[in-house]
């Protein structure tokens, strides 16, 4: 690439608690190379920070570049951080709280550093390059290993007094019900998410009850991964379906929720699960978002499903690297 082209790229990383995903980007936004890991299960966070790192530097690899093409770097965490001083206050689902995530990766790569919520640059990504473009008002809901959401109004991503504005996840869906990674009890993540929607799983074939998943997922100790639930939904499994029907009602009631409190242009529904499994969940969604008996003075909040897929946190952490460097 350096001999090639002295155009400047840029690395967007979207760490998740499940997988990390780093993407060699141009300016314009086309992906140049993909590096992709599992998340280190029961790790240190300096494991975790090992392995995001050579996530970044296999991208480069597979790019035939090198550190020296980057003009910034774009990180995005699950979580609350703060992206002034490039620090991860808390990650429910990681195990990176409290870590300097900004002075880790300078160590390795001396270009500046962009730090953000992972959801607010997937929001970010899809106003940029998909499923929003040219949107004034987003509100991204992206369903992974948690929940997680985004909002931007007036073309401006609302961050909030504390950094913690669009945690969607954490709006209690369901008072006194199960106890949520953040602390508290029936949060819309804890009742809908992939972790969630494996609990209930998992207890339902520790009571005893007949499903696909016992010779999908075999004696394996890991997670129940969306595209196994993509598998077991197309065999229309009955205990797979109650579950994923379930999680999505409640999902549905939040995007209904976020219309009444924000009335965005458009809702982007994103994130592991709702990749794979968006053809059942998306349906219910927007059939409970269409029954809202409180009509509008014109149209808007369409629920729309990302149309960048697994690219959007990582393309939305390399519009804010721009952003960094341009301001």
């Amino acid at each position: 690439m350096t001999k090639r082209s002295k155009e400047k790229l840029y690395l967007g990383v979207d760490v998740g608690g499940t997988k990390i995903l780093a993407a060699l980007v141009r300016p314009c936004g086309t992906i140049v190379a993909r590096e992709r890991c599992d998340t280190p299960r029961g790790a240190s966070p300096r494991d975790t920070l090992k392995a995001i790192l050579a996530a970044m530097k296999g991208a480069l690899a597979e790019g035939d570049a090198e550190s020296d093409d980057l003009a910034a770097i774009g990180l995005a965490i699950p979580g609350v951080v703060d992206p002034d001083r490039g620090r991860v206050v808390v990650t429910p689902n990681m195990n990176l709280t409290g870590v300097a995530v900004r002075a880790a990766v300078r160590k390795s790569f001396d270009v500046p550093v962009a730090v953000g919520n992972d959801v607010n640059l997937g929001t970010l990504g899809e106003k940029w390059l998909g499923a929003a473009r040219g949107a004034a008002s987003v509100v991204g809901i992206f369903v992974g290993t948690g929940i997680g959401g985004g909002v931007i109004v007036e073309d401006r991503l609302v961050r909030g007094a504390r950094e913690a504005a669009g945690e969607i996840g954490h709006i209690v869906m369901l008072p006194g019900g199960p106890r949520c990674g953040c602390g508290n009890r029936g949060c819309l993540e804890a009742v809908a998410s992939r972790s969630a929607i494996e609990r209930e799983l998992r207890k339902a074939m520790a009571a005893g009850r007949r499903t696909v998943l016992r010779k999908l997922v075999g004696g394996a100790k890991g997670p129940i991964k969306s595209k196994l639930l993509k598998r077991a939904l197309k065999a229309k499994d009955p205990v797979v379906t109650e579950v994923m029907r379930r999680a999505s009602q409640f999902l549905g009631y939040a995007c209904l929720t976020v219309r009444h409190l924000v009335d965005p242009d458009i809702i982007v529904l994103g994130g592991g699960v709702v990749e794979a499994c968006g053809d059942f969940v998306v349906p219910i969604v927007q059939k409970i978002v269409a029954s809202d008996a409180l009509p509008g003075a014109r149209r808007g909040g369409e629920i729309v499903r990302s149309a960048l897929g697994d690219d959007a946190v990582a393309l939305g952490a390399v519009a804010m690297a721009q952003e960094l460097i341009s301001e």
